[in-house]
């Protein structure tokens, strides 16, 4: 057993990091949910069709969209897809409707095929505003996916550009043995574009101009962006239209992907040379500088984690106002749930719910047209409204920390307390099993705390404050990580910049940082000699894009990519 030796401490909030930090006043919000529509046979996703009507369509595996009017009651079977596989994962899997559904009645569905394969087709509606002319189906795409059953990917959206988007999985098994999501002359483990026609005749689809990989003869036309493992759900910010996905993964990690609007695709998300942020199988691959990481990611643990995230939407409804901005996610697993939003500094806030509040098996989130937020789960085959049930305003405004002689020194910040008991500190050295170390008192009050751990270790150590209020309602704080080694690593954050500064936590003896184009030509160079813990420089002289920042010191180098806003 590791041997500990714990002892708190306490600083007046204007001693530690105030000049460093930006602060955020964000709210945390506490989510419930309510029954909105039973009696289904596995749904699988809820959607709007953008149309004025204000219905809800719900998805079900076995081929049957249903309509449903404003007020969510049931008026008739809108369309049942014929021909399908339900074999593992497969079944009807998404619907998207047309930009212009309103005058062109155009509808897009993504499958399974029994065979295996993953295929796209467009129906059009009749007559009948609730119902579809099944004569109508044309095949759009369709996807060899031979052997498995499993990682088909499943939503299908139209971007704020007009064109279709898709996501699909890697093609199944484990371990994308193939390595499909790397390979890009196949569509498999992919984010795909597509800029579908209403054309009567094939092709019912064109490549749409700007897609990054047109002149390169390796990679398929069609792909927006590649390195996937199974983009189950996955959605645009409707406010925003930036791209949130949520990749299952293999063994030990879920994540949360996030590419801005401004994104001009091109990005290769990891895996399978990466799961999360840990290396899988990089015989192969590149540096890690050359993926796109995610900005959450959770282990395989029912308390605290899960195995199969359903990812969310950004709430943008009118209803509650406080939520606005939030991204929420779920694992189909363990039920947990997270809240996503930004922390004022260019980086995120996640916290978890408490998952005793939720039915388990949510296998999709969708949006009515006034921004409404649903969870569909197969638990008991019913759809849940997402209710904003209360807001705590603890709003943590640091959590940093180093690890030097045996001993990690954290130290944590809060803008904002009330209501608020005590922080348990948890940590891990694995990233995925945490354990109880210690109990810090509240001072509700914008105060700053620090707690040292004796712990004895090599490798990474990792970290995380169980913020507890007076009614037990609790959440998680971001994970911390730090290298437990004689030579502490420095810490590059944000890596989304959209404020211009760029913030860094150096250990000793760190010399010099230059920044370089993602071409390899340095644009800025920067004497660290003399600087050591929580510094921060502007980067507003520079253009928006990707960058490698590089700092070097004695026998002690970090790189780290950056994208700047």
């Amino acid at each position: 057993m590791l041997a500990k030796h714990l002892q708190q401490y306490c600083l007046p909030a204007s001693l530690l990091f105030c000049s460093l930090l930006p602060t955020t006043h964000a709210q945390q919000p506490v989510l419930q949910y309510t029954s909105a529509i039973t009696g289904l046979t596995t749904p699988m996703d809820i959607v709007n069709a953008g149309d004025g009507s204000n219905r809800l369509f719900v998805v079900q595996r076995g081929g049957t969209i249903r309509v449903h009017n404003a007020a969510l009651g049931y008026v008739r079977d809108f369309l049942t897809v014929t021909g399908i596989g339900t074999a593992g994962e497969g079944g009807l899997l998404s619907l998207a409707f047309h930009p212009s559904y309103a005058t062109n009645g155009y509808l897009f569905v993504y499958y399974t095929l029994p065979n295996l394969d993953l295929q796209l087709a467009r129906y059009q509606v009749s007559a009948n505003a609730d119902s579809v002319d099944a004569a109508s189906k044309q095949v759009v795409l369709t996807i060899p996916h031979p052997t498995n059953s499993n990682h088909n990917g499943g939503r299908l959206l139209f971007g704020t550009d007009g064109y279709l988007y898709l996501g699909t999985g890697d093609g199944g098994g484990g371990g994308d043995v193939p390595n499909n999501a790397q390979n890009g002359n196949v569509l498999l483990g992919k984010m795909l574009r597509l800029n579908v026609t209403t054309t009567a005749t094939a092709p019912f689809y064109t490549i749409p101009p700007g897609n990054p990989y047109t002149s390169d003869p390796n990679i398929s036309d069609e792909i927006w962006n590649l390195g996937l493992r199974n983009p189950f759900r996955w959605s645009f910010d409707r406010g925003t239209g930036d791209m949130w996905i949520a990749d299952v993964g293999q063994d030990a990690y879920e994540e949360v992907d996030f590419l801005p609007a401004a994104s001009t695709g091109g990005h290769n998300l990891g895996w399978r040379c990466y799961e999360g942020n840990t290396a899988y199988k990089t015989a192969g691959c590149q540096a890690a500088t050359a993926y796109t990481a995610p900005i959450f990611v959770y282990g395989h643990n029912s308390v605290t984690g899960g195995s199969s995230i359903t990812g969310g939407h950004v709430y943008r409804g009118t209803e509650y106002p406080a939520l606005a901005g939030t991204y929420i996610c779920a694992d189909y697993v363990s039920g947990n749930q997270w809240t996503i939003r930004p922390n004022g500094s260019g980086g995120w806030s996640t916290y978890q719910q408490d998952a005793s509040a939720f039915p388990g098996g949510i296998v999709a989130f969708g949006e009515a047209e006034d921004g409404t937020l649903y969870a569909v789960s197969l638990n008991n085959n019913t759809i849940y409204k997402v209710v904003l049930s209360a807001v705590l305003p603890l709003s943590l405004r640091s959590f940093t920390g180093t690890y030097r002689n045996n001993t990690a020194r954290l130290s944590w910040e809060t803008a904002m307390e009330q209501s608020l008991d005590r922080f348990e500190i948890e940590y891990s050295q694995d990233g995925q099993q945490y354990r109880f170390t210690a109990t810090v008192a509240a001072h509700n009050m914008p105060s700053t705390y620090g707690f040292d751990h004796f712990v004895p270790a090599e490798g990474k150590l990792f970290y995380r404050l169980k913020m507890i209020d007076q009614d037990g309602r609790y959440r998680y704080s971001d994970i911390l990580t730090l290298n437990a080694s004689g030579t502490s690593a420095a810490l590059v954050y944000p890596t989304l910049i959209k404020d211009g500064w760029l913030y860094l936590s150096l250990p000793q003896d760190m010399s010099h940082m230059r920044l370089t184009a993602m071409n390899g030509v340095t644009v800025w160079q920067q004497n660290l000699a003399g600087l050591q813990g929580p510094q921060r420089f502007s980067l507003g002289a520079l253009a928006r894009g990707m960058y490698i920042v590089h700092l070097q010191g004695a026998g002690n180098t970090t790189q780290q990519k950056i994208i700047l806003e």
